[in-house]
């Protein structure tokens, strides 16, 4: 039996926002994107990952009740959630290319581990390290 992780849940604060962010800066492109009633199924992946979606999900119901909801959507947007990695080729062209675009830098490119890393976060609040491949 083949197993692994096939989708990892982000929550974001507007599902529209985050797949403009996603799709329109990052490079990844739509799985996913079905719904019922007030609940909607979205995903995307990065083009060389077709195994591996990210979800983008608004914290609610089905999975949290409203408190809960509420309480989620306030640490999501302080930058509290455990931060995810974007693996990039160059670090500096990358941090360069989307700055252009208005992606929210927290740290530039910096030389550390024996690669390069800086951080960006998305509209959501979420923090991204993005780090250079090793060779």
């Amino acid at each position: 039996m083949n197993q692994g992780v096939g989708v990892v849940g982000l929550y974001v604060r507007d599902q529209e926002e985050a797949l403009a962010f996603y799709v329109g800066k990052l490079g990844f492109r739509v799985h996913t994107d079905v719904g019922t009633g007030d609940y909607r199924w979205l995903t995307v992946q990065f083009p060389d990952q077709p195994s591996f979606q990210l979800g983008l999900f608004v914290p609610g119901p089905p999975a949290l009740d409203a408190q809960t909801a509420q309480t989620m959507r306030a640490l999501v947007a302080k930058g509290a959630m455990p931060p995810l990695v974007f693996t990039v080729s160059d670090c500096r062209a990358s941090y360069d290319k989307l700055r252009a675009d208005g992606v929210e830098f927290t740290q530039e490119p910096i030389d550390r581990y024996g690669t390069v890393d800086a951080g960006f976060r998305d509209p959501s609040g979420n923090g991204w390290k993005m780090i250079q491949a090793r060779d």
